[in-house]
């Protein structure tokens, strides 16, 4: 443990990479007060402290007589909007990080021209990126951006600005389409979420106009088994009956 950090912040961070790494899952159990106390050397006040913190931070659940069990971690996304990743990790209270994998320019072929309406070889910045939501892998963004609507792309640090935070900077979202479906990913994908071979990515296809013409083609992949989508729609003029909460469907079990 680091000599540095409150001894309950370091039992929380050993928990906390145990769930990263999946050698925690969604539903097991997470070791009680008692047993932390044991093999951990710590005091019973260090380890409440540790375990109801993770408690109140999502990552996992106390569940009185019976004991803490990982959460089930679903990131969501709203159907019905488009919002930058960040701030939505953010609105939950997590963490947002991203590491850029690919920030080029290139010609524009087959369907990238096609979705931008652009002739064969006209230049394009594809931007690749993954983000995490307090150190795990929710999405891969991979996307075109036409490079005379954003000709400073190449030089931004997309790490700490998210491409769609710059790219709003610039000019207004004036239209967007999605299209949103399942998909089995191809082993980059795989290796970049962390997710099995045989399971599914939840995978946002979206364009965004500006000045009336399409500017950005982009792929959103997501871990099939850890996010979702929510949405709740209001018809214009009509005041919202309901609360902000989506409804939480209890997790099937097998």
């Amino acid at each position: 443990m680091n000599a540095l950090k409150p001894r309950y912040q370091q039992l929380k961070d050993l928990i906390i990479d145990r769930i990263s790494a999946g050698e925690l899952r969604p539903s097991d159990r997470v070791p009680s007060e008692n047993e932390l106390v044991e093999t951990m050397n710590v005091s019973r006040m260090t380890a409440n402290r540790a375990l109801r913190e993770l408690n109140d931070e999502g990552y996992v659940e106390r569940v009185a007589g019976r004991g803490t069990f990982v959460s089930d971690f679903r990131s969501q996304s709203h159907l019905l909007e488009v919002q930058n990743i960040a701030d939505e990790i953010r609105g939950r209270g997590h963490t947002h990080s991203s590491a850029v994998v690919r920030q080029s320019c290139q010609h524009a072929r087959g369907e990238i021209a096609k979705a931008l309406h652009v002739d064969q070889g006209t230049d394009v910045f594809h931007l690749l990126l993954v983000h995490y939501e307090n150190g795990t892998p929710v999405q891969v963004e991979d996307r075109h951006v036409l490079a005379s609507f954003a000709p400073e792309c190449l030089e931004q640090d997309l790490a700490v600005v998210t491409p769609s935070a710059y790219l709003t900077s610039i000019a207004p979202l004036q239209e967007a389409e999605q299209v949103v479906r399942a998909a089995m990913p191809n082993a980059a994908i795989r290796q970049h979420l962390g997710i099995p071979e045989g399971e599914p990515a939840l995978v946002v296809i979206r364009r965004t106009w500006s000045k009336g013409r399409p500017v950005t083609f982009a792929r959103l992949h997501h871990p099939g088994s850890r996010y979702e989508l929510t949405g709740h729609y209001t018809p214009p003029g009509t005041p919202r009956s309901t609360s902000a909460d989506v409804v939480r469907l209890e997790t099937l079990k097998k």
